[in-house]
C-alpha cells in the first residue's frame, strides 16, 4: 500500500506520460491484464485509457485490474486509470 505523499509523487509523474495500455470493447480480458502485468514489471506505473465502447466504468476498471494484478491505484480522471506496482526486476530503476 502506497502513501499519501507516493500517491502524490506518483500523480506528478504520471501527469507526463502517455496512456500505454488501451481498453476497447472486449472489455479487461486474460490478455490485457497479463498486457498491464509486462508493462508494470518494466516501467512501474503507467496509464491506461478505457474507449468509450469498453463498457466500463473508471473506477470498475481500476477495481477490476488492482484486484487481478495486486497493484496500487494512483488516479482516475475521466476515462484515464493510473496504476503503479513494485516491480520485482533487479535491473529496473525503482521510482519509489
Amino acid at each position: 500500500m502506497i502513501t499519501t505523499k507516493e500517491r502524490a509523487t506518483l500523480r506528478g509523474l504520471a501527469q507526463k506520460m502517455d496512456p500505454i495500455v488501451q481498453v476497447g470493447k472486449g472489455g479487461i480480458t486474460q490478455t490485457v491484464i497479463d498486457g498491464i502485468n509486462l508493462v508494470l514489471e518494466k516501467r512501474e506505473l503507467i496509464k491506461i485509457r478505457l474507449l468509450q465502447n469498453s463498457g466500463l466504468e473508471t473506477d470498475e476498471a481500476m477495481e477490476q485490474i488492482c484486484s487481478a494484478l495486486g497493484c496500487d491505484p494512483v488516479q482516475q480522471i475521466g476515462s484515464i486509470v493510473i496504476v503503479y506496482k513494485k516491480s520485482n526486476k533487479k535491473n529496473v530503476k525503482h521510482i519509489l
